[in-house]
């Protein structure tokens, strides 16, 4: 069995004049991260690992949810490949992770995370919001066997306010 959380980054903000890769949060990001890192918290589930695209939209969304809960440093890794739109390379990513971890949390970016979502979950979403979290179990031994799972919980923000 392996399972999945997936999450789409926060909230970020187009007032600066930077590159799209440098693109911080908002407030309202920061405080959606935080609602649904600290919703997810209470189900007493932690990932054996973090990977998160090195966006910097991604990477602070996934620092939130580092922070609330409590994953240390050594296991949260950057991964510029997760800077990926259309989910070519978030697939490809995901089926290259190494068999012995069965519990992983990545952060990256629409498209991609709504096309994995309704791909290889069993429940369909129009679209993962920002800060929104979907976690997907798969019968499957290796990542490389990746097959349509069963997506046992999704939380969004506009459902905890």
């Amino acid at each position: 069995m392996k399972q999945l959380i997936i999450v789409r980054h926060a909230k970020s903000s187009w007032k600066y004049d930077v590159i799209d890769h440098q693109r911080p949060l908002k407030n309202r990001g920061r405080n959606d991260a935080l609602l649904v890192s600290s919703e997810f918290k209470y189900y007493n589930l932690k990932p054996e690992i973090i990977f998160s695209s090195d966006a910097e939209r991604a990477k602070k969304t996934a620092e939130i949810f580092k922070k609330v809960l409590e994953i240390e440093d050594s296991l949260f890794l950057l991964k510029p490949e997760l800077y990926d739109f259309g989910g070519i390379e978030l697939l490809k990513f995901i089926k290259s992770i190494p068999e012995d971890l069965n519990f992983i949390m990545i952060f990256g970016h629409n498209h991609a995370i709504t096309a994995f979502v309704n791909e290889f979950g069993n429940k369909y979403t129009e679209n993962v919001p920002t800060s929104g979290l979907t976690m997907i179990e798969f019968d499957i031994d290796s990542w490389s066997q990746l097959k349509k799972g069963k997506t046992v919980m999704s939380i969004y923000p506009k459902d905890l306010k």
